[in-house]
């Protein structure tokens, strides 16, 4: 009975500490209705039209343009982007593509997900989506797995009838994530993230030049990317109930003592 009461203090205290580990693996928390969600879209990477996660951005434009937004993604962070575009009313056959780019503007590759679709003749409107890999917290140089930092959505029609060219259409893109938490982390971190203007932001330091202003999220005492996760909690877990089977184990066989064979006196 001292056993299976002293084990189960153990598990109970155990599962208070991962109450919080469990809590950031939580999706990210939906759009609040504050109106201020953008409503134009850029050309270029560089006049990407910045977005948060949550967000719902919303856009004009004619086909035959690009259409890029930037949003951050954090170590842990499973991003999807979705992204909605209206057609006009009479058109022919069109195919639209999303594609998401990284800090360093490499394109990444999808898990899953529409990223090009097809609208037939006379369609109101074509859906894509894009799951992206979990972000990681460190990478060999050579690469290419997502790293914390500013991403990119572009939004393009890749193949029209020359009679479509031109015609306006409306576009709306959203961006949620998952945390995976300790499922995906790996030892090691990065010493600064994958945004624009880090470079100059470096060097501000040095000489009193005016930087470049980084996406705010993150942890308050810097990027999330380091050695804490999930992974210790249960880790710590697993090493208290081997301990706890071992001890049960131990008491189970070792018996009540001496043998009822042996003859006191020996």
């Amino acid at each position: 009975m001292r056993i299976t009461r002293v084990m189960g203090a153990a598990l109970l205290a155990l599962g208070l500490a991962a109450g919080p580990a469990a809590a950031d693996s939580s999706p990210s928390p939906s759009a609040s209705a504050d109106g201020d969600a953008p409503t134009r879209a850029g050309t270029s990477f560089r006049t990407a039209t910045e977005i948060d996660q949550g967000q719902q951005a919303t856009a004009s434009g004619s086909t035959g343009d690009y259409l890029y937004w930037s949003f951050p993604a954090d170590t842990g962070q499973r991003p999807t982007v979705r992204a909605t575009v209206k057609l006009p009313d009479a058109h022919g056959s069109e195919t639209w593509q999303l594609d998401v780019y990284d800090g360093l503007r490499r394109r990444q590759s999808c898990q899953y997900g529409a990223q090009t679709r097809t609208a037939a003749q006379g369609a109101g409107s074509v859906e894509l989506a894009c799951v992206l890999r979990t972000v990681r917290g460190w990478a060999e140089p050579w690469a290419n797995d997502p790293l914390p930092g500013t991403y990119y959505a572009r939004l393009t029609v890749v193949d029209l009838g020359a009679a479509d060219l031109g015609k306006p259409v409306g576009a709306e893109v959203r961006v949620e994530s998952k945390g995976i938490g300790g499922a995906a982390a790996v030892d090691g971190s990065l010493g600064k993230p994958l945004v624009p203007g880090i470079a100059v932001t470096s060097e501000e330091d040095k000489d009193g030049a005016k930087g470049a202003v980084l996406s705010s999220f993150g942890s308050d005492d810097g990027w999330s990317s380091g050695w804490w996760s999930d992974r210790w909690v249960w880790t710590g877990i697993g090493a208290v109930l081997a301990a706890l089977a071992g001890i049960g184990g131990y008491v189970l066989t070792r018996g009540s003592g001496r043998p009822s064979r042996v003859p006191p006196n020996v």
